[in-house]
């Protein structure tokens, strides 16, 4: 089937943000307050909430500007000596690792596994078996949950802490009874958009706290401190979460569960689709021990080869389907973080970077347009 040059470009990504109308009521709210930042009380609200949602303690949440920087106060709370070497996944989005240096320590770059293109507790043994790691940055790539159950038993055999990037994961990545440090993004195009923002789950004691605190600057406000009120106890940043995005994120939290289910059956419909229409020779990222995907915000493909790719992404291009190389380059490749990093053997990730493609996925996507994706796929793999 051919497009003409005025069809619509169908994208990739299309952030499910409230409406004006949704958002009025908390923003009425604000503004009778008068409370626009500074841990105002929609944030507070959103973070009992978030509470509620952990099973924890008020004292064990924080939220912050965005995962980002709540990675990076993570690794600045930990207290780890200068120039600490982090293990991350080669295979992974690049704040992961520009977080570990921003903090002031050098990024480990480390292969995933093959099935679930994450790193694991036991690729992360191996590499401690090897050299001195001061801490460990797993990633919930594409969204599918760590197990945290077998990360807690890695903290506790090799007394390495582990920060879990959750960014893409708010509703699949819990602790599930385990002890764990999770990072989670709030941003427009994430599970739970607040348009901007991000959460810190912690159950290490005052670690949320401490994080809380660098986000004001690294001023303290706690009268029990050994400090005076206002003295600056720590060089932090300026990262907190403003009141109008704990407003977004407060109508977003309502319909959460709606549109993780809508979110789960168009996967489920998609995949079915593209499997049939290229007799399954386009494999998906496999889930691990850490339990199912259950919030989907994108779709990424592993195709055949190289090859394959190169001529679908030409044929997506000629009919305006948007495309992109999750996660490529890898982070060693990047000119950047090239002198930064320490970079392992990673081949799986080398040989997955040659085969992912992200395809078009998002809330209200049409059968139509679903099957304009299809039609493209089967078209160019066959003639590669």
């Amino acid at each position: 089937m051919t497009f003409t040059q005025t069809q619509k470009w169908l994208p990739l990504l299309v952030p499910c943000m409230p409406s004006p109308q949704e958002l009025m009521p908390w923003l009425e709210r604000m503004h009778m307050a008068r409370h626009y930042s500074n841990f105002g009380p929609l944030v507070l609200e959103l973070e009992a909430a978030f509470a509620q949602q952990f099973g924890s303690g008020v004292e064990q949440i924080t939220s912050v500007a965005n995962a980002t920087q709540g990675l990076e106060l993570v690794l600045q709370a930990l207290n780890l000596p200068a120039g600490s070497h982090v293990l991350v996944p080669a295979l992974t989005f690049v704040a992961t690792a520009t977080a570990v240096v921003r903090a002031g320590h050098v990024p480990v770059l480390a292969d995933v596994d093959a099935q679930t293109w994450m790193i694991t507790p036991e690729i992360a043994r191996a590499v401690c078996e090897r050299m001195c790691i001061g801490a460990v940055l797993p990633v919930a790539t594409f969204g599918m949950p760590q197990d945290m159950h077998a990360w807690q038993q890695f903290e506790l055999d090799t007394n390495v802490p582990v920060v879990v990037d959750a960014a893409a994961a708010y509703g699949s990545q819990w602790l599930r009874d385990a002890q764990g440090t999770l990072v989670f993004s709030l941003h427009t195009t994430k599970s739970l958009p607040a348009g901007e923002g991000g959460l810190v789950v912690s159950t290490r004691p005052g670690l949320a706290a401490k994080v809380r605190q660098l986000s004001n600057f690294g001023i303290n406000f706690d009268p029990n401190a050994s400090m005076p009120i206002g003295t600056l106890a720590g060089l932090g940043s300026n990262a907190k979460m403003s009141e109008y995005h704990a407003a977004i994120a407060l109508v977003s939290l309502q319909k959460m569960e709606l549109h993780a289910m809508q979110r789960r059956r168009l996967q489920k419909d998609f995949i079915c689709e593209i499997n049939q229409a290229t007799d399954h020779r386009v494999a998906w990222q496999v889930q691990g021990t850490g339990g199912p995907l259950l919030a989907p915000t994108l779709l990424c493909a592993s195709l055949p080869n190289a090859a394959v790719r190169f001529v679908l992404e030409q044929a997506c291009q000629r009919e305006h389907i948007m495309t992109r190389r999750w996660y490529q380059p890898l982070l060693q490749n990047m000119d950047v973080l090239q002198q930064r990093c320490l970079t392992l053997e990673t081949p799986i990730a080398i040989a997955l970077a040659q085969k992912l493609l992200g395809l078009p996925f998002f809330l209200g996507m049409t059968q139509e347009e679903r099957h304009r994706v299809c039609n493209v796929i089967a078209s160019a793999m066959s003639v590669s």
